[in-house]
């Protein structure tokens, strides 16, 4: 029993990072009746960068070399803590703001007028979505177990709904940013990495495909974990199924939101990510309570 469960867990380790950018890819696009991409298209793509050369540009430095390496590790690092468990789930946060400064001083230092402006807005994402992680993470790492109850269905759905907005916060989604519209002026992740090329790109780009499968796979990981039903009814191999399918489902789901929402004004993200913040701290002490 316990080597099948270290052989989901590893082959949950290998195969989502590689597929979940694939799957929104595709569910996007067949739901607004087009074809798109295979679902590997990612790995290609990376496969494709990594072999290739970079081209640093004239105010390239240390950064240039230290930041994508940085960022990949941090990714493999944070997406090994939410499949094996092997350390707490609270060190996630740390090791995506690790990966943001890393981004941000690459983009800073290539002196690139829309790097500043992707920069701008990822410090606003950022601080906007980093306390509602945290704050979740610790709520649900309290001990605290929900009963399968409709109460607690009730209580657990919407506290999961809260972790979904700054989860799509920090991962640049609709409705805080579209990765669609390919406009300088709009984009956030893609405007800091303008200036990156080759094996750099590659790397960041790994990075951001780690970074969305641990997100995914922390959702679904505290939907699980802190329930009395799953406890007390399913075998850890199978509970790691579970997350494994329940993952592929969260990224189906925001294959589907991308295709019927779109990104609004930036003034309007303080407003929802704080009435977000306080929603999570009095969903969380209710259910503490």
């Amino acid at each position: 029993m316990e080597q099948l469960n270290y052989i989901i867990l590893f082959l949950f380790f290998i195969i989502f990072p590689i597929i979940a950018g694939g799957i929104i890819r595709k569910v996007r696009a067949r739901a607004q009746g087009r074809k798109g991409p295979p679902i590997l298209q990612n790995f290609y793509d990376l496969t494709r960068l990594l072999k290739k050369k970079p081209i640093d540009g004239t105010h390239s430095g240390l950064f240039a070399e230290v930041s994508p390496m940085l960022v990949c590790v941090s990714g493999i690092i944070m997406w090994s803590i939410a499949v094996f468990e092997w350390m707490p789930f609270l060190l996630i946060p740390f090791f995506l703001v690790l990966q943001r400064v890393t981004t941000i001083a690459f983009a800073m230092e290539t002196g690139s007028s829309f790097g500043g402006l992707g920069t701008s807005r990822e410090m606003l994402l950022s601080i906007s979505s980093e306390p509602i992680l945290l704050l979740s993470i610790l709520v649900s790492q309290s001990q605290l177990q929900l009963s399968f109850s409709w109460v607690g269905i009730i209580l657990g759905s919407l506290f999961l709904g809260a972790l979904m907005v700054a989860v799509l916060a920090e991962l640049a989604r609709p409705p805080f940013d579209d990765p669609r519209t390919h406009l300088e002026l709009t984009m956030v992740h893609e405007a800091m990495l303008l200036e990156a090329s080759g094996k750099t790109m590659g790397l960041f780009e790994l990075g951001y495909q780690l970074k969305i499968a641990t997100l995914f796979a922390l959702v679904v990981r505290i939907g699980l974990e802190h329930s009395k039903f799953v406890d007390r009814t399913i075998s850890k191999p199978v509970e790691n199924i579970v997350a494994f399918l329940g993952a592929i489902v969260l990224a189906i789901f925001v294959g589907y939101w991308e295709s019927v929402s779109v990104r609004r004004k930036w003034t309007w993200i303080p407003e929802v990510m704080g009435i977000t913040l306080l929603f999570i701290l009095v969903l969380g002490s209710l259910v503490k309570l």
